[in-house]
């Protein structure tokens, strides 16, 4: 393979030696040479057809064929030259020779149809460097030669050679302009024309000047070079793919060059015949042929270049409009992508990144306005039990029904999930008041959807555009409101006040401190008894964490367990307090039975591990699961989805090995006879909302409500505790309804563990609040 691409170049490395030996030698030698070399042309066509299998063959057959031609011709005359003969006027072996011209002619325009440029534009632009070659060779060859020689029988033969010249020039253009992209095999032909067109040039100027018909050194040469230029093409392997292949390149061919290319030729024209007249002035007469002929060329040049024109003006007009279509599109398409880039997907509503910057331009402009934001309350309940499909459809369809309320009024935007904004420029707090209650009136109705019926509501958070200082402000501040109206209850609307950043630094504030506290000390731990209601004995503990900053007063859970819901330091804080109750309550269960309970927030069970965590934490402290009860709330078991598959799984794991699970604050939240019938729970903690106080509401109905809870939960198999009891009264109205255990002030405070191992041990008396 190595070898064949290298052939070409082992061909005219070996012919230059022969060409500068046969530029010296005599006629004889120099005709046998080229018959050599011709023989020696043909057959590198043979061998590159045969190697390199070109996709045409056709034009490299004539090549063969022309090159036989040639050296045939050339040995008739080397023979004629030995035997001591010399050729006189056109013969047989001339038409021979002369048929090599066409022949390579032929294969050069084969070789131009193959090139994808427009063959009319490569006919135009080889008919005017046809036309001024004409021009040049009749002005300064044919007619000087004309006139100096009467015998046309021998000048007839070399007068031949510029109108096959002519041919071959004519093709070599029309191949240089119509291929694609020049070829190394292309160049080479080329060259090799050029060779030719040159040593023939060389050949008639010899001839017109006396010289014999045999040629000069420089001639011989030249038609040397041509037949070994041919050979190279053809052993080259780009001949086989023609053009494309190996391109050598287009940068002769620049606009630039080309211009300054035609202007030279329009010009050879008129100047070739002003020189043409001039002679003839000088010599003292005139000759109407060496004024037309150059005029005919000239204007068929003009005629030429007007059609070239005329191809180049339709094709920048195509371009142009294939441009001006390429420009539409892209702005049909910067049109589309920039609306995709500030409407949602979902419901085409104008999207975040919109609504952003019309409030920055309101605000920038000084317009009066609110922005009211708006959340669906139970939006993840619908994508956890019906699907995310359902979920989409839902809010396509709170899209059109909050449309529907706002019409004109403002602009209604998705900012993402289940959140939507609506921006109401002049008009003032009372009306977005108005506003706001009207959708949330509408949120209330029930929703079809992929045929299920679906309740949901929403919460508004309102903030008036008025001192806000961008877009940025007006977003933070309504959704503050909005977090205190989802914190408020739901289903409501909350205006923007500045207190609500205030509280929302102090969050803030908190969670920083409260990341650096857990971990230490400053986190500990205080027990509450719970007490059987049928012997009065304490059988058990609640853990509450507290939270004591050194050198500071403590710092109440209600100011510090929310922002640890928020942030998700619940997690690592609610492991920290169940490894030290877990610890405290390993001694007390030993000594005295007691068992120990410990509350669970929503995220901790939604971590993976969370069962992994608790058997760890029982395990090193060496508390057996059994004394171990783990209270949840209502809201941890209600709903379908993941997470509460998720959190049955952990807590039907933690009851196989023993762990008890309680549901606190019981009635208050989702209560429901299905979920206390088959889900994992063992007790029942009745909301202190619930226990008989006449200042807090009817007795009678109270007592009735208790009764109603505890017979449920025996019922069902469950232990009742009942919490917030403060009272000796109330401890004898639980111990009548039967209610097993407990909780409240009337039993103790909650204390440290000394201070709990003190009371378990029965060393001090239980704290218990004056009587009211």
């Amino acid at each position: 393979m190595r070898a064949q691409q290298r052939a070409w170049r082992w061909f005219l490395l070996g012919g230059v030696p022969v060409v500068v030996a046969g530029a010296v030698l005599g006629p004889a030698a120099q005709e046998a040479g080229y018959a050599a070399f011709g023989a020696a042309a043909g057959a590198a066509v043979i061998v590159g057809m045969r190697a390199h299998r070109p996709a045409r063959k056709l034009p490299w057959v004539l090549l063969a064929a022309g090159m036989a031609c040639g050296a045939v011709s050339n040995l008739a005359w080397s023979v004629a030259l030995l035997l001591g003969r010399t050729p006189t006027g056109l013969t047989v072996v001339d038409a021979v020779y002369y048929g090599m011209y066409l022949l390579v002619a032929g294969a050069l325009a084969v070789l131009a149809a193959r090139g994808r440029g427009s063959a009319l534009v490569g006919m135009a632009e080889a008919g005017i460097v046809a036309c001024t070659a004409a021009v040049l060779a009749w002005v300064f060859l044919i007619d000087p030669f004309v006139d100096a020689r009467d015998d046309w029988a021998t000048g007839g033969g070399a007068l031949a050679y510029p109108v096959l010249d002519l041919i071959l020039l004519t093709m070599a253009v029309r191949l240089a302009v119509t291929a694609g992209s020049l070829t190394r095999t292309h160049a080479l032909l080329l060259f090799s024309v050029a060779a030719l067109v040159v040593a023939d040039v060389g050949y008639f100027l010899w001839v017109a000047s006396g010289g014999p018909w045999s040629g000069s050194g420089g001639s011989a040469a030249g038609w040397m070079v041509f037949y070994l230029l041919v050979g190279a093409a053809a052993l080259h392997p780009s001949m086989a793919v023609g053009a494309g292949a190996a391109a050598i390149g287009r940068y002769w061919r620049s606009p630039r060059r080309m211009t300054t290319f035609y202007a030279v030729l329009v010009l050879v024209g008129p100047v070739a015949t002003a020189y043409a007249f001039w002679r003839d002035l000088d010599r003292g007469r005139f000759d109407t042929l060496d004024i037309a002929l150059p005029l005919t060329a000239a204007a068929a040049t003009a005629v030429l270049l007007v059609i070239r024109l005329s191809h180049t003006s339709t094709l920048v007009n195509r371009r142009a409009a294939d441009l001006q279509a390429a420009l539409d599109d892209q702005a049909a398409m910067q049109q589309r992508m920039t609306h995709l880039a500030l409407h949602d997907a979902l419901t085409g509503l104008p999207n975040r990144l919109h609504l952003e910057r019309l409030i920055e331009e309101a605000v920038h402009a000084g317009r009066d306005g609110c922005l009211l934001m708006v959340d669906l309350d139970g939006f993840q309940h619908v994508n956890d039990s019906f699907g995310h499909p359902t979920g989409d459809a839902l809010l396509d369809e709170v899209a059109r029904r909050l449309h529907a309320e706002v019409g004109n009024a403002g602009t209604l935007a998705r900012l993402g999930g289940d959140e939507f904004a609506l921006l109401l420029l002049e008009r003032d707090a009372l009306v977005a008041e108005g506003h706001a209650q009207s959708l949330l009136r509408a949120m209330r109705r029930p929703v079809e959807v992929l045929g299920h019926r679906l309740h949901v509501t929403a919460s508004v958070g309102l903030r008036h555009l008025a001192s806000a200082a961008g877009s940025a402000e007006v977003l933070s501040d309504a959704d503050l409101a909005l977090y205190a109206a989802k914190a408020a209850g739901k289903d409501r609307v909350v205006a923007y006040d500045v207190t609500l950043r205030e509280n929302q630094l102090r969050r803030i504030a908190v969670v920083d401190r409260l990341r650096t506290a857990i971990g230490t000390d400053a986190i500990v731990v205080h027990y509450q008894p719970i007490v059987s209601l049928e012997t009065g004995g304490f059988i058990a503990v609640e853990a509450l964490v507290r939270w004591v900053p050194p050198g500071e007063a403590p710092i109440g859970p209600d100011d510090f367990i929310p922002a640890a819901e928020d942030s998700g330091l619940i997690v690592p804080l609610g492991e920290q307090v169940l490894r030290r109750a877990c610890h405290d309550a390993a001694v007390w269960y030993r000594r005295y039975g007691t068992t120990l309970t410990v509350n669970v927030s929503p995220r901790q069970l939604s971590e993976a591990d969370f069962a992994a965590r608790v058997m760890r934490a029982l395990h090193d402290a060496g508390l057996p699961a059994a004394a171990l009860i783990l209270e949840i709330t209502e809201g941890v078991l209600v709903g379908a989805g993941a997470q509460a598959d998720q959190t049955i799984a952990h807590l039907s794991e933690l009851r196989r090995f023993g762990v008890k699970v309680a549901v606190d604050d019981f009635g208050t939240g989702y209560s429901s006879l299905a979920y206390l019938r088959d889900l994992p729970i063992d007790i029942l903690k009745i909301d202190r909302s619930f226990m008989p106080d006449a200042a807090t509401g009817d007795p009678a109905q109270q007592v009735a409500l208790v009764r109603t809870i505890v017979d449920l939960a025996h019922t069902l198999r469950l232990t009742a505790v009942a919490e917030g009891v403060e009272t000796d009264e109330q401890t004898t109205v639980l111990r009548t309804l039967g209610c097993d255990k407990g909780q409240g002030f009337h039993y103790g405070r909650p204390a440290p563990a000394d201070r709990t191992a003190e009371v378990l041990a029965g060393v001090v008396t239980p704290a218990v609040p004056p009587s009211r």
